[in-house]
């Protein structure tokens, strides 16, 4: 069962949320964050990304970087922009972008758990950003970046959370992307033991996003051997059903040593193609594919997709294993420079954009994978492929931070 606590969060004045609410620290760029954070020094980007406050040729994961990082967050705090609860409590997080709205729990969530894999995990992690977060937590002595879990949802958690939310929020505002931030507080000892105890019901958590996090704070909890707050880690906890996961999609650098003509000929062995087609596929199993100024709408033949395993029947991991490895010659598509992979928030049309300037050769756009499918596979301890989730809008960093 899922163990919640509820912790005393590290959390801006609300007047100045709108200055320290900040993107994650992995979603940009050193330059792109430095030029985000010009002329704020309020930015939470000089905690989590302080690299941007030393010379631009310094390495990211020097140590000067992480004790920067250390020293803006205590500055911070002594100026009183941001501020320690007095007591544990929930919170309760909203995000609205072009009028859609996600709410989750802000809570502790449970080391213990994540190495017992009752928190369950669909992605592999690497070492070395598993070690950035980790020496970010321990020159902090908090995490400032919470994990992004899922539940399936529950009658009674939905009612709690209808209740409070109902209330006016403590933190309101809107991002220069034009996504809306709203935080309450759940600090009546009645409410915070009823979220505790029903989600004690609840019977697993899923990691959406924060795999990386999620290590790194189980790293450091087994260092200190679960000492002060280190048993716990900082998640915005959502209910499966309003979470929306946007496509991850493909476009190529070339055809491998082919032409297009044969590559489509290649495709159609795998594929029931249509044209015209569409940019956006419909359904699960389609995929858009543009070439040469035009879409095609590809299916795949119904032999590939009638198999029980969840991690098999993903069209990510179809359009690897049938088409982008043994057509396009691209094995691995993690390391691969003949691949890039372009966020669903772009749209297709950045998809139009990149292969009609002649800077790559075709693309797929992909439909999207759903929760169900990644709960799925979470279930039965599968990985899901590279890039087959884009979660959006992004939980800001600074909105929330936890001491350890």
């Amino acid at each position: 069962m899922a163990n919640i606590k509820p912790f005393s969060a590290l959390r801006p004045d609300p007047a100045l949320a709108a200055q320290i609410c900040e993107l994650p620290y992995d979603v940009m760029s050193s330059g792109e964050a430095r030029e985000t954070a010009r002329g704020n020094e309020l930015s939470f980007l000089r905690v989590s990304k302080p690299e941007i406050e030393l010379p631009p040729d310094t390495n990211p994961y020097s140590p000067e970087v992480y004790a920067r990082g250390a020293e803006n967050l205590a500055r911070l705090i002594r100026a009183r922009a941001l501020r320690l609860d007095p007591a544990p409590r929930f919170y309760l997080y909203r995000q609205t972008m072009n009028g859609r709205a996600q709410t989750g729990w802000v809570g502790a969530a449970s080391c213990p758990e994540y190495l017992d894999s009752i928190i369950k995990k669909h992605e592999l992690t690497r070492p070395d950003k598993e070690d950035d977060r980790v020496r970010h937590i321990e020159a902090l002595n908090a995490q400032t970046g919470p994990v992004f879990l899922a539940y399936r949802a529950t009658a009674f958690l939905d009612e709690l959370m209808r209740l409070k939310t109902s209330e006016p929020p403590e933190i309101d505002f809107t991002a220069r992307d034009g996504v809306r931030h709203s935080a309450w507080v759940v600090s009546d000892p009645a409410q915070i033991e009823l979220v505790e105890s029903e989600f004690g019901r609840v019977p697993d958590l899923y990691i959406a996003d924060g795999h990386h996090r999620s290590a790194a704070a189980a790293r450091v909890f087994q260092s200190r051997n679960g000492a002060g707050e280190s048993a716990t880690f900082l998640s915005v906890i959502f209910p499966h059903d309003q979470l929306k996961i946007l496509p991850y999609n493909r476009v190529l650098k070339d055809w491998n040593g082919s032409t297009a003509a044969e590559t489509l000929r290649k495709l159609e062995t795998v594929f029931t193609v249509e044209s015209p087609g569409r940019p956006d596929p419909a359904r699960k199993h389609e995929i858009g594919f543009y070439a040469a100024g035009r879409w095609l709408t590809l299916r795949f033949h119904p032999q590939f997709t009638l198999v029980p395993d969840p991690v098999e029947r993903l069209d990510a991991n179809l359009l690897q294993k049938l088409a982008l490895g043994p057509i396009f010659g691209i094995d691995d598509p993690r390391s691969s420079q003949r691949i890039s992979f372009v966020g669903g928030i772009r749209g297709t049309a950045e998809l139009e954009k990149l292969v009609d300037s002649g800077d790559r050769v075709c693309a797929f756009s992909m439909f999207p994978t759903t929760v169900e499918d990644l709960m799925s596979v979470a279930d039965v301890g599968g990985i899901m492929p590279p890039k087959s989730t884009w979660f959006e809008p992004k939980l800001r960093d600074g909105m929330f931070c936890k001491m350890i």
